[in-house]
């Protein structure tokens, strides 16, 4: 998640299943208002690759459309493409892109979760809405709206790349603590940038962000061999 992990437990997404579930004769067929049956396990929520789709350069851009088995691997295309664009490394993103992926991506289920928790992030990087909005002015997709992430997985790609390469640009040139910068963009991510510049000077880095810390440490190298 980009400002702050706030990671519901599968118990959550479970009960948000349920009443999805329980609501679907009432909802279906009401377009965007609508929630689907998805179960919110991983193996049956997410969606297929897009590593062929067009880049969502601006809103002629055809949308990668999720359907079927999400694995963050099978965007390693659209990882190095929109990593390259926006100056990152590109194991950083891919790394990020597992880390979010501990909660389905369903977009039924994201826009109905979401109706009930209007705090809660967006798409397969997990990005809230005032940091797509802080982050898309001058860049290629600055026409489109937060609301696109969980239908344009490219899109959620693209504007996790540009937010790591603003927060990259925040740190100081030199840190004084024996984290990579990665490391630290990658905790900027999670906690903000606010939290990050001050683990960059030394402040202990909380339970909740070494666990983010930790979980993409363990990530780092299947994230390497994905986008080799």
């Amino acid at each position: 998640m980009s400002e702050e992990q706030k990671a519901p437990g599968w118990g959550r997404w479970v009960v948000i299943g349920v009443v999805v579930v329980a609501g679907l004769g009432l909802v279906r067929g009401n377009g965007h208002d609508g929630a689907s049956s998805a179960d919110p396990a991983p193996s049956a929520t997410a969606s297929a690759p897009s590593s062929g789709a067009t880049p969502s350069a601006g809103p002629s851009a055809a949308p990668s459309k999720p359907s079927g088995g999400y694995d963050p691997a099978d965007y390693a295309a659209p990882v190095r493409r929109f990593a390259a664009e926006a100056g990152v490394n590109p194991q950083l993103l891919m790394a990020i892109l597992y880390n979010e992926s501990y909660k389905p991506h369903d977009p039924e289920l994201e826009k109905a979760w979401q109706r009930s928790k209007p705090d809660a992030s967006f798409g397969i990087a997990n990005m809230h809405r005032a940091a797509f909005d802080d982050t898309k002015p001058g860049r290629p997709f600055a026409s489109r709206q937060w609301e696109e992430l969980p239908d344009d997985r490219d899109l959620a790609v693209q504007a996790a790349a540009w937010h790591l390469h603003d927060l990259a640009a925040q740190l100081p040139a030199k840190v004084g603590v024996p984290l990579s910068r990665d490391e630290l963009v990658a905790l900027g991510y999670n906690a903000g940038a606010g939290n990050m510049l001050a683990f960059a000077r030394g402040v202990k880095i909380g339970p909740q962000a070494q666990s983010y810390l930790d979980r993409l440490r363990d990530n780092w190298t299947k994230s390497g061999e994905a986008v080799k």
